[in-house]
């Protein structure tokens, strides 16, 4: 089939190479003119596990263009695939969105079908479907479906390849056989379903993830205050299949692109409606405690940070990513400054997108050991592999080595006969020195 993908960003790259990967002829359609040379390179702008390799692999079936009047006119499918990022009261903001359906409301003027892959409020594509049909061009005739995706940075490919599901949202039979074509081969399970129900399944799962990240890290703070060690109580939870064992790692927080932002818009979209989900506000209110619980903990050890040489291991709000956004990285680091510590950081892949925000303030480092090297206090913000492969003699290059862990990447057993200080989540602290 002949698509095209508004938006090259995560989701809708991701889902250009994966459609082309499946047989499809795709067309990437973005504003950024710089982005759309790279990518005409055949390099990609993100990083991304698989993401290099399939744009290569797919050259032939894979276009990027600035020429969205041409992309758009020749697509029997065209999906919307452009940030929604959150406003400063938490709603979601729709305007590259609403770009996105006035250029195809200009473009179009044949029989197609729009899909609203991002993340969109309940209510959305009734919204954008009634905006094309106000605004069409003559022989235009459109149909809007919701297609919601569920994949995680950092495996985003094989999350798409190998879906847990593929979720269709279309309100009439011939756009949602349309979708089955598009999907046909991916083995995976698809649900049809109407349009609110695509757009709330989005939101519900995210925000479900979110709450029992926020609920195993509350579990965790009590287990430091009565001597449980949550790893086992996770492992032991996690045995119980009606729970499951994914996403009860405790550490500082969840960030990324989707569970804050998420979160944050469901929360205002049930309070529109008088219909506060509290259970959502209180995930909300426990990750923004949860990112600042290493600076708690090192409290113990300095009054402040002033004059300080500070190693921040990690900087992404994960590994397998580059990304920043909501990272504790980006809350911790600037309480660093502001007290007058000298920071030097490390992460595999985040430093370029660091020093866009902080250019010159910190020192970035090109091993965990460069960062080490006499610190008198290590926050761990990132588990990382290069991070987690650490060993106590490149530790002992610190001045002082107090280890203050947010991901809890090192077993207690290996810590505890050693002469130092390490604090994670969840666990009791060792205080050896």
């Amino acid at each position: 089939m002949r698509i095209a993908i508004a938006g090259t960003g995560y989701v809708g790259l991701v889902t250009a190479v994966c459609l082309a990967e499946r047989g499809h002829n795709v067309t990437c359609v973005d504003v950024d003119a710089n982005k759309i040379a790279i990518m005409q390179q055949g390099i990609s702008p993100i990083y991304e596990e698989g993401l290099p390799e399939l744009m290569k692999k797919n050259a032939d079936r894979i276009v990027y263009t600035l020429d969205y009047e041409s992309a758009y006119n020749n697509a029997e499918v065209i999906f919307i695939g452009v940030g929604t990022p959150e406003k400063k009261d938490g709603s979601a903001n729709l305007n590259y969105v609403w770009a996105v359906v006035k250029n195809i409301a200009e473009s179009v003027n044949h029989k197609c079908v729009v899909v609203v892959k991002s993340t969109v409020p309940i209510g959305t594509n009734e919204k954008v479907e009634k905006y094309l049909e106000e605004n069409k061009r003559e022989n235009a005739k459109f149909s809007v479906v919701s297609n919601p995706e569920f994949l995680a940075q950092g495996t985003a490919v094989h999350d798409t390849l190998f879906a847990s599901r593929i979720v269709i949202g279309a309100n009439n039979q011939e756009a949602a056989d349309t979708m089955m074509k598009v999907y046909e081969n991916f083995d995976v399970p698809k649900l049809i379903t109407d349009r609110q129900s695509a757009e709330m399944i989005k939101y519900a799962s995210n925000d479900f993830l979110a709450l029992k990240i926020s609920y195993i890290n509350e579990i965790a703070n009590l287990c430091e205050q009565i001597g449980a060690d949550i790893n086992d109580v996770a492992t032991g939870m996690g045995f119980d299949t009606r729970i499951g064992n994914k996403f009860l790692n405790a550490g500082i927080g969840y960030g990324g692109s989707c569970f804050p932002k998420d979160t944050k818009a469901l929360h205002w979209i049930s309070a529109f409606y008088d219909k506060e989900l509290k259970t959502v506000k209180a995930a909300i209110e426990v990750n923004d405690q949860q990112k600042l619980k290493l600076i708690k903990k090192a409290k113990a050890y300095y009054e402040s940070f002033a004059g300080l040489k500070i190693a921040v291991l990690g900087l992404t709000f994960k590994p397998g990513t580059d990304d920043l956004r909501e990272a504790p990285s980006l809350v911790n680091i600037p309480i660093f400054l502001e007290d007058g510590a000298e920071v030097y950081a490390y992460d595999p892949v985040g430093e370029n997108n660091y020093k866009k925000l902080y250019p010159t303030e910190i020192t970035y480092c090109q091993t965990p050991q460069e960062a080490l090297k006499d610190a008198d206090i290590c926050f761990i913000f990132t588990e990382w592999p290069e991070i987690k492969a650490l060993t106590l003699n490149d530790f002992a290059l610190m001045k002082k080595v107090i280890i203050l862990d947010g991901r809890n990447c090192f077993a207690l057993k290996e810590m505890e006969v050693l002469p130092i200080a390490y604090e994670s989540i969840g666990r009791r602290a060792i205080r050896n020195i």
